[in-house]
């Protein structure tokens, strides 16, 4: 069911069109590398295999996972002889090249430059992560989108028509074909294996349509498509934090168990969410920290499975809680301060008096111990000089830092010596 044309390529609109670079490379014959990035099944593949027949070029293919620098050069010295004695391009395609190291990549370089062979490269990382610059520069960088459910539809239902399909030879059923188009994630290829394993069965059983529990029965279930060394692994924990960030507790459990299904460390998932309890809440729910913290530790003490459940209750706690990042703009401002220079000496009466000599350079002298106070708390210097009157922490009026705000006021005014009180 490979479509073997552009016509037949169902979804990718965008690089479709009349006129699109891809149209023009297939059309026109014009030698352009290519770069195809996009999540599995969306038709890279077809399209290198598309862009080699169209145009009457000799097609070579590499996949990353097993190439090594000698097979390119071997490719690339096979190329160089069919366009030096018959004057006939090379299409290299080359599966997954971001799992080619850079120096695979370089490799490359010189070939595609000298146009020796157009190279079509598919990968699902972003390229401008896992492919080097330079190779990048001279390529055109084609994104494909996931299909969406029309698309696939139009796919399935071709499979079942097709003289290269299924012929009619089965039917699909309404709520089978609905659940699998929710089971086939934008991926084309999932979805036809998935029908071509149904079809199987009910042809063995003698039958000829597929119902809703002969393709579950077929489909176990979805593949989560994710990968913990790609840019999936970026993005889902970033949509994570800020699904929690955004008060959204049902996004964020429902990213909590994409990555659990998909096999990512749980005590990666706990480390983000310390440090969110920290960054993004605050004192605004100090208890977030401790919800957060407790979760870490009970991955490192039970484990999986059972630690989900933990993980499920600190990342609800926290997407509910009130947010402020008052705390991490205080940190943030105040290193800022440091390396710019406002780092001055601490003041005489906070210094360390508890070694021999201290008293005669004047360290700990007039230092009022507050706790021996009445109110708890003294007019005193605690800043060097050069930053007396700075303020770092500024509570955002939210939460429990709506009254911690108020507190803080106070207690600066009394510490500062503006007042003759605190609480």
């Amino acid at each position: 069911m490979r479509p073997r044309s552009l016509d037949e390529v169902v979804g990718q609109e965008h690089l479709l069109a009349s006129g699109s670079p891809l149209r023009r490379l297939v059309e026109g014959d014009a030698p352009m590398s290519l770069i195809l990035f996009g999540p599995p099944g969306t038709g890279k593949t077809t399209l290198a295999l598309i862009v080699s027949s169209a145009t009457n070029r000799r097609f070579e293919q590499l996949s990353a996972l097993n190439a090594g620098v000698k097979d390119v050069r071997e490719v690339i010295a096979r190329a160089k002889a069919e366009l030096t004695h018959n004057g006939r391009q090379t299409v290299l395609f080359i599966d997954e090249i971001h799992r080619f190291s850079k120096t695979q990549q370089d490799s490359l370089l010189a070939a595609v430059e000298a146009r020796h062979v157009t190279l079509v490269a598919a990968t699902t990382e972003n390229p401008f992560f896992s492919i080097v610059a330079p190779l990048l520069s001279r390529s055109l960088l084609l994104t494909l989108q996931p299909l969406d459910e029309a698309a696939i539809g139009r796919l399935i239902d071709r499979a079942l028509r097709s003289e290269r399909g299924l012929h009619e030879a089965v039917t699909l059923d309404d709520d089978a074909r609905a659940h699998l188009l929710r089971l086939s994630g934008g991926d084309a290829r999932r979805a036809l294996t998935a029908i071509e394993a149904a079809a199987g069965t009910v042809l063995a059983e003698g039958r000829s349509a597929i119902d809703l529990a002969t393709l579950e029965q077929a489909v176990d279930s979805a593949a989560v498509r994710y990968d913990r060394d790609g840019d999936q692994h970026y993005d889902v924990i970033s949509a994570f934090i800020k699904s929690i960030r955004g008060s959204d507790a049902d996004a964020a459990v429902h990213y909590l168990a994409r990555m659990l299904e998909a096999g990512e460390d749980p005590r990666f998932i706990a480390r983000r969410l310390v440090v969110h309890a920290s960054e993004d809440i605050g004192l605004a729910d100090p208890t977030a920290l401790l919800a957060a913290s407790a979760a870490a530790q009970a991955v490192q003490l039970i484990g999986l499975p059972e630690a989900r459940i933990n993980l499920a209750q600190a990342t609800i706690h926290l997407a509910l809680a009130p947010k402020s990042n008052a705390v991490v703009r205080a940190i943030d401002a105040a290193q800022a301060d440091v390396r710019a220079g406002l780092a001055g000496a601490v003041p005489p009466a906070l210094r360390d008096s508890h070694y021999p000599g201290a008293a005669k350079l004047g360290a700990g002298e007039r230092y009022v111990y507050p706790p021996d106070t009445p109110d708890g708390v003294v007019p005193q210097q605690y800043p060097p000089d050069e930053l007396v009157g700075r303020d770092y922490y500024e509570p955002a009026g939210r939460g429990n830092e709506k009254i911690i705000g108020e507190r803080l006021a106070r207690l600066r005014a009394h510490v500062r010596g503006r007042s003759g009180a605190s609480d």
